[in-house]
């Protein structure tokens, strides 16, 4: 089961985090993989490790707020062959309420969070409707399910990754492309700790994030990564339009 022998996917935001993570488990199952990111020597190490463990990966850089970048992406792409599975990872965040928000924070994360999304959607989604066949995750998170504290312009992108989901999910039910999103709650990643290092005691605001989760604890990248790995894969045919949930419970009284 959850096998993806002989498909291609594409992972934005690969060089770390959920990202690499979810590189690493598409290509345990069998899939080839580009790991896609800014950051070259990260990408380029991940690539370089799924390849040492016997599996396929190529490097590719990429900006997901440049939408012509991510044209010339999806032509290199789709000329080695064609794309089955795109994550939509690649993410950043921002501590602030309204009063301590301005504008040019809303774009700069509006910029990646969701117009990378789009961009990268929009450049590689053609060629999947014209074969009728593709699926498509995007990394949302559970600041798109419900309001988090004094994260205002996050919380604002997020639901606009749902919402986009939702939206393009409707649209191509019926030319065989599924469109779904994985929603984490607080996951120990390289994101959370820098977002942790914003904070005037960080150990303090890490022991908070941890128990706002039922099960007391943080997620891990791997435990986000399997649900990617059921969402992209056969087993999953019937899913479009979901927002799954991943967050130990946070959301369970919500």
């Amino acid at each position: 089961m959850f096998r993806l022998d002989n498909r291609r996917a594409l992972v934005t935001g690969a060089g770390s985090g959920i990202g690499e993570a979810t590189a690493f488990a598409l290509a345990s199952r069998g899939a080839m993989v580009y790991v896609a990111d800014r950051d070259e020597p990260n990408g380029r190490r991940v690539a370089d490790a799924i390849r040492a463990t016997g599996a396929q990966a190529s490097f590719v850089a990429l900006d997901v707020t440049d939408a012509a970048a991510c044209a010339a992406v999806a032509a290199r792409v789709e000329g080695e062959g064609p794309l089955d599975v795109l994550v939509n990872n690649a993410g950043i965040g921002h501590v602030g309420t309204i009063t301590t928000t301005n504008g040019e924070d809303l774009d700069r994360l509006y910029a990646v969070n969701v117009r990378g999304v789009f961009n990268v959607t929009k450049a590689f989604i053609g060629p999947m409707l014209d074969r009728r066949r593709g699926s498509i995750v995007n990394i949302a998170s559970i600041g798109g399910i419900v309001g988090i504290r004094d994260r205002l312009a996050y919380c604002t992108t997020k639901f606009a990754v749902v919402g986009l989901t939702k939206s393009m999910a409707l649209d191509h039910a019926q030319q065989g492309v599924r469109v779904n999103c994985v929603c984490p709650g607080r996951v120990e990643t390289p994101f959370v700790s820098a977002r942790l290092r914003e904070y005037p005691d960080p150990e303090a605001a890490y022991r908070e994030m941890a128990s706002t989760q039922a099960i007391g604890r943080m997620g891990r990248p791997d435990e986000i990564a399997a649900a990617v790995v059921y969402l992209a894969s056969d087993e999953a045919a019937m899913i479009t339009g979901s927002a799954l949930i991943i967050d130990g419970g946070w959301s369970a009284g919500k």
